[in-house]
Parts: structure tokens; C-alpha cells; sequence
């Protein structure tokens, strides 16, 4: 019997340096692709599996990544501005059912019905600052929190507070705000004194643009020819919405101490963690992920991409830290280490093996699928291959797994098709960063597009600049009768006719629409593509 268990205890420290040895395999095989560069950590409980730097902090002075580099943590944020709320509540100097007029008596007559619930899980309506037109012109000029949201308090509502969710950063400005009048101090000593410093957190605070901190990390961004210099950003700008940085070691402190309960009360940390919709609770999203619950959340930010991910049934804790953007999105990463922790097998997209499937049984995946409102994926077969789409994007050739199992080789994903228990195709899984998203099959057809002839007089018309944002225009030009578009950057793209105001490029699932005034002028486009609408007013 003593040597039985002994045999179990060689093999499961066996086992366990085999799951850490493929962990940094995974890691290391994105590092050589030159696609992160950054810190993970992995553990299980307080066990600690991986804890390592890839890359450098710093290209130019070729100094490396460790555990203990400092990355800024774009809306990773939001949890701690979402806790730092549950802690005033805690405290009775706030409820997360006061109206948002309680600390800001002046708010415009549209905010009557917002609440500072609301905020937090992204249904108040109040439209995202971050994709207005001018914020790009805007983001590299400090601000104050006042200042901030006066860029945003005077526009309409998206929706009416409660009824949808869609991301706004500008909710966790405001909710940065309402903390600093509730508390009387600013966010900033808030967030030190009532959490980094109580959790142990030494190397995490509120980045700036001046101070000197030190092993922080530099931010790139992945250019043509290799990284270049991430663009700037004042620090003021993310406030209580992405402006703390900190290290993978810290965060593993925070997630220890938040479900330890260190910080919250078991009624507070629960609130915290149930979704409202959209699968989003209070600056986390709470999801279902390879049959698993997992709490997380991302971030991005100039020079830098980040994601945080626990899973509460098995007290495992992922984190990737990148100072790479436009590399590989650290949740693909946080889903492989978290897959490992749990001792599953991982299997990366260079290893996955293509085989051969019947064109009868492909021809059953032929159809229409919804991801989520407005956003739909599209299946189609073309010459014997499937051709996924998704909503305002290209084409993406599938390659097969197995009968039900595809994988593109343009993004690391996988495409699984489900069916009833009389064999019809119901429904895909897209299986993608860690996360399972299910798609409804809505039609067994695709609707395309039927292309006609506009006579060249009226495509001229169209010809000229549209400004999408400042500093980035779509150019409309006329080629041998044929209407062509290029964005600023981008490649030409040429453009076919479904009626003589709109327009469709065969690249990719969106549209392009002309409209004109009463005197018969064209004054703008709008671009509809995906869930989005974007209006072009012509310059």
C-alpha cells in the first residue's frame, strides 16, 4: 500500500512538471512567432506553476521581462474601480442603487434614471468616449475627472439605462468620479490605501506620464517590419476605466485576496460576480469557458494588451501581461495556461492535423448563425471548402479537425457544429481565447448579396474624401467606371452596386451607403459593418 502511494506521488509531481514544462512551451512557441512579448503566471491555489518574463521590457535598452515587470493594465481596471465601489457600500457612504444625480446634482435631465449599478455593468446608455471622432485628437492632453466627463454628459443616450448593455468606458470615468466625491479623496490614494496596500500589492498603482517607476515596461505595438514605439497617451485620460498598472505576481495577490476574502464581504464579492447581462457582473465578466466557470477580464491599451482570468471551482488563476499590441490576444494565451492547470491536453495550431471530409457531409454545415445580436457568422461551401464570415469582416477558410471540428489558419480558433438528436445542424460552438461561444443556426442558407450597373455619371458623383475620425478618411475614387474605396493605410477596395446609393465590397461582410441633401448634394456616408454604424461626413 506504501508503495502504491508512492507510485501515485512519483507520478503526479511527474505529471505536474510535464503540465509547467507545456506551459512554457505554449508561451514560448508564441515568443518565437515574435507575437508577445510579457509575464505570465499560472497557479493553482497558492501554488504557484509558472512565473515568467518573455521578451523584453525594454527593446532599446534590451532589458527583460520578469515576474516583477510592471505593465499597464488597460480595463483590468475596472475590477478594482468595481470593488473600490462595493467598499463605499461596504462603508455606507454610497449604494450601488443611488442615482448617479445623488453626487452629481447638475447631471444632465437624461442621466435621471442612471444609477450607480448601472454603470458598473455597462447598461446605462452613456455612449463610450473612446469612440468618439475627436479622441484621438484628444487623448494625448491631460485632463481632470470633471473634464473628462464633460466630454461625454451633454451627448444622447445609446439606450435607456437598464435596457441593453454595450461596453462604455465612459460609465467607469463617471464611476471613477462619483468614488472621488463619495470618499473625498482621489481614485488614485483610494485604490492605494484600501487595497494595493492592505493585499500586499507593492508593485501596482496608478500609472503616470512623469513619475519614475521603477522595472516598468516599455509599450510597442507589432508594426510591417517588426515593433515600433506605441503611441502616446496621457494617463489622465483612463482614469477609473484603465490607468492602474501593475505585475502578474500582484495580480495573483489581488485574486488570492478578493475571493479570500480579504477585501469583501462574502454578499459584496457575490454581487461582484453575478452576471447581469451579457454575461457581465460588476468589472468582470463571469462566463462559462471549456465547461467551466471562469471570472476575467481584458485589457488594451497603447503599447499594451492584458488579461486576468480565475476559475472560482478550481482556485486557478491565469495572467498574461503583454507590452506587444496587435500580438497574440493574452486570453488565447490565459486560455491554454488554464487549460494546462486543470491538467487537460492543449493543442496549438501548428500542431493541429488537417484531414479530408466528404463535400455531403460539409454541405450540412451550410448556413447562417447568430454570435450575438446583429452579429452573425455565415457558412458557406466554395470549390469543396468551408468558408466561415463573421459580420463586418472577410472571408476565412475552414480546414477540418474531424467530421465536426474545423480550425482556420489565420487566428487560433476552432469551429465546432452541433446537432439534434436526429442528426440536423442546430448550432456552432466557436471555441476562441479560452472562451465557448454558441451560435444558433438562424437559416441552412447564406443571403448574398445581388450585384447590378450604375452608370458612371452617378458614381461620380460619390468621388471624394470622408473623414471616418480625425486623421483617418476614406478616399472614394472612380476606376474605369468602377467605384473604389481605400481608408488611410489600407488597400484599395473596390465597391459594387445593390442600388445606386449602396454599395458592397466582396472582401468583406459590410456596406457603404451615400446620402445627399435636399438640393441633391452628397454630404455624407455611413458605413455599416457588423453591429456598428459609422458616419462619414464628406470633407
Amino acid at each position: 500500500m506504501i508503495r502504491h502511494i508512492g507510485i501515485a506521488l512519483l507520478l503526479a509531481v511527474t505529471g505536474l512538471a510535464q503540465d509547467v514544462s507545456r506551459m512554457d512551451e505554449v508561451v514560448q512557441s508564441y515568443v518565437s512567432d515574435k507575437k508577445f512579448m510579457g509575464s505570465v503566471l499560472a497557479a493553482r491555489g497558492d501554488k504557484v506553476l509558472l512565473s515568467k518574463g518573455y521578451g523584453s521590457a525594454n527593446l532599446e535598452w534590451d532589458i527583460r521581462n520578469s515576474p516583477v515587470t510592471k505593465f499597464r493594465l488597460g480595463s483590468v481596471t475596472k475590477q478594482f474601480t468595481a470593488a473600490s465601489i462595493l467598499l463605499l457600500e461596504e462603508r455606507g457612504m454610497l449604494s450601488t442603487d443611488d442615482a448617479v444625480k445623488k453626487f452629481m446634482p447638475d447631471a444632465p435631465a437624461a442621466w435621471d434614471e442612471i444609477n450607480i449599478f448601472h454603470l458598473l455593468t455597462h447598461t446605462s446608455g452613456i455612449p463610450n468616449f473612446t469612440s468618439f471622432p475627436d479622441y484621438q485628437s484628444q487623448k494625448a492632453t491631460a485632463a481632470t475627472p470633471e473634464e473628462l466627463v464633460a466630454r461625454f454628459r451633454d451627448k444622447p443616450l445609446d439606450f435607456q439605462p437598464g435596457e441593453k448593455w454595450a461596453y462604455s468606458n465612459s460609465g467607469y470615468l463617471l464611476l471613477g468620479y462619483l468614488l472621488e466625491e463619495a470618499a473625498g479623496q482621489s481614485y488614485e490614494t483610494f485604490v492605494q490605501e484600501n487595497i494595493f496596500g492592505p493585499l500586499g500589492m507593492e508593485d501596482s498603482g496608478y500609472d503616470s506620464n512623469s513619475a519614475i517607476i521603477p522595472r516598468r515596461a516599455a509599450g510597442y505595438r507589432r508594426g510591417k517590419d517588426g515593433p515600433v514605439n506605441a503611441g502616446f497617451v496621457h494617463m489622465s485620460i483612463p482614469f477609473a476605466a484603465g490607468a492602474l498598472y501593475s505585475t502578474t505576481e500582484d495580480l495573483l495577490r489581488w485574486q488570492q485576496g478578493l475571493f479570500g476574502g480579504k477585501l469583501l464581504s462574502a454578499a459584496s464579492l457575490a454581487k461582484m460576480t453575478t452576471p447581469f447581462k451579457n454575461d457581465y457582473g460588476l468589472g468582470v465578466a463571469v462566463r462559462t469557458a471549456s465547461g467551466r466557470k471562469m471570472i476575467s477580464h481584458g485589457g488594451g491599451i497603447e503599447g499594451f494588451a492584458t488579461f486576468l482570468a480565475y476559475y472560482p471551482d478550481d482556485k486557478v488563476t491565469a495572467v498574461a501581461l503583454s507590452n506587444l499590441r496587435r500580438g497574440a490576444p493574452p486570453q488565447q494565451i490565459v486560455g491554454y495556461l488554464a487549460a494546462l492547470a486543470h491538467g487537460e491536453k492543449v493543442e496549438l495550431p501548428s500542431e493541429r492535423k488537417e484531414i479530408t471530409v466528404a463535400p455531403t457531409v460539409l454541405e450540412q454545415y451550410v448556413g447562417t448563425y447568430e454570435l450575438r445580436p446583429k452579429v452573425n457568422m455565415t457558412i458557406r461551401l466554395e470549390g469543396g471548402q468551408l468558408i466561415s464570415q463573421v459580420s463586418g469582416q472577410g472571408k476565412v477558410p475552414l480546414f477540418a479537425q474531424s467530421e465536426t471540428k474545423f480550425f482556420p489558419k489565420v487566428v487560433d480558433a476552432e469551429i465546432e457544429f452541433g446537432k439534434d438528436d436526429k442528426g440536423a445542424v442546430t448550432h456552432l460552438v466557436l471555441h476562441q481565447g479560452g472562451r465557448d461561444v454558441k451560435a444558433l443556426r438562424t437559416s441552412d442558407t447564406v443571403v448574398e448579396r445581388k450585384e447590378m450597373a450604375v452608370s458612371p455619371q452617378i458614381l461620380a458623383q460619390y468621388t471624394g474624401t470622408y473623414e471616418m475620425r480625425p486623421g483617418f478618411d476614406l478616399v472614394i475614387t472612380l476606376e474605369s467606371d468602377q467605384l473604389v474605396s481605400q481608408a488611410t493605410g489600407q488597400r484599395k477596395m473596390p465597391l459594387f452596386a445593390e442600388s445606386e446609393t449602396k454599395f458592397f465590397p466582396k472582401v468583406m461582410d459590410a456596406e457603404i451607403e451615400f446620402f445627399k441633401d435636399e438640393k441633391g448634394a452628397v454630404t455624407h456616408l455611413m458605413l455599416h459593418q457588423g453591429p456598428r454604424d459609422i458616419k462619414a461626413p464628406r470633407k
